[in-house]
């Protein structure tokens, strides 16, 4: 029954983003946190930041590459990323007859955190894999609510009042799937996924600021060596990687969005050294900065 069930909504959820995405690659849509994404072709890896979310495809198929590890999913299974972590993305399957089609649904830790209180007491005890990035298996009660939410769209009146609760239910049904333990572990309170997530936080806003691992593990109240073990295991990239990686991706902002050069872009972005971001530009994007505006501009 359920075989037959997953495609069927997967199919009706397609045809809503197919309609809303004629033209684009991507709509924001007026769901705050909910987001459709369109290609009509492969693509190859790009980097990125992947806020926490769930991210389902609907029709097609994407990867998502966190470290060593690659992470594919389809309309059988979902990612749910639970931190903000760099990351490299590439759509696998889509053409001009069957665009790939995925729905971004952007978690809200708050809400998740509320609704972790109201789950059985046994789920609360159970520990996951130190990940910051898993799949999750589809399923009927997931992609149900998921279409609920998409189909309120057409109901602009109602959003208001309906989306928040379609929301929750989605979070409740992540929360209770077989992959609830890993979100649960980082919305819990004094939870070293928590605290690490915290710093994240902290390493958004001041990404270019000269980075001490010291100060991160007292913020994160953990010693140095327990921080950087755990911030390892969640992102798969040591602190300073994290901080690197943040960096690079804003002055790629800057140069392609502002027309800053890449001089300019490296000092605002905390490099000293034009040359030093300059290879690590290149090391990260395969191409200079020069080159790689260059050719995002033809």
């Amino acid at each position: 029954m359920q075989d037959k069930v997953i495609p069927s909504l997967s199919a009706a959820i397609a045809k809503e983003v197919e309609r809303r995405t004629q033209g684009v690659d991507w709509c924001e849509t007026e769901i705050a946190g909910l987001d459709f994404y369109r290609q009509s072709a492969p693509t190859s890896c790009s980097v990125c930041v992947v806020e926490p979310s769930i991210a389902l495809v609907v029709q097609g198929a994407k990867a998502m590459t966190l470290g060593e590890q690659t992470f594919r999913y389809d309309p059988s299974r979902f990612l749910i990323t639970s931190l903000d972590l760099p990351a490299k993305m590439q759509v696998l399957e889509a053409s001009e007859e069957a665009p790939y089609l995925g729905v971004v649904i952007k978690l809200d830790l708050a809400v998740m955190s509320d609704l972790m209180l109201q789950t059985p007491l046994t789920m609360q005890k159970e520990t996951a894999s130190d990940q910051g990035m898993i799949l999750g298996a589809t399923t009927p009660k997931l992609l149900g609510a998921i279409s609920r939410l998409v189909n309120l769209l057409d109901e602009p009146e109602s959003i208001a009042v309906l989306a928040p609760l379609i929301k929750r239910e989605i979070y409740w049904r992540v929360l209770m799937s077989e992959q609830g333990a890993r979100l649960r572990q980082i919305v819990s309170a004094g939870s070293h996924g928590l605290r690490i997530a915290r710093t994240i936080e902290w390493l958004k806003v001041h990404y270019d600021q000269h980075l001490s691992v010291d100060s991160l593990a007292d913020m994160a109240r953990m010693s140095k060596s327990t921080f950087h073990h755990h911030f390892r295991r969640l992102t798969s990239m040591s602190p300073l990687q994290y901080q690197k990686r943040l960096r690079l991706l804003e002055a790629r902002r800057l140069m392609l969005g502002e027309d800053i050069d890449a001089s300019a872009a490296a000092y605002r972005v905390g490099y000293e050294s034009p040359s030093q971001f300059s290879r690590e530009y290149s090391r990260l994007f395969g191409a200079s900065p020069k080159k790689d505006v260059a050719t995002q501009w033809q």
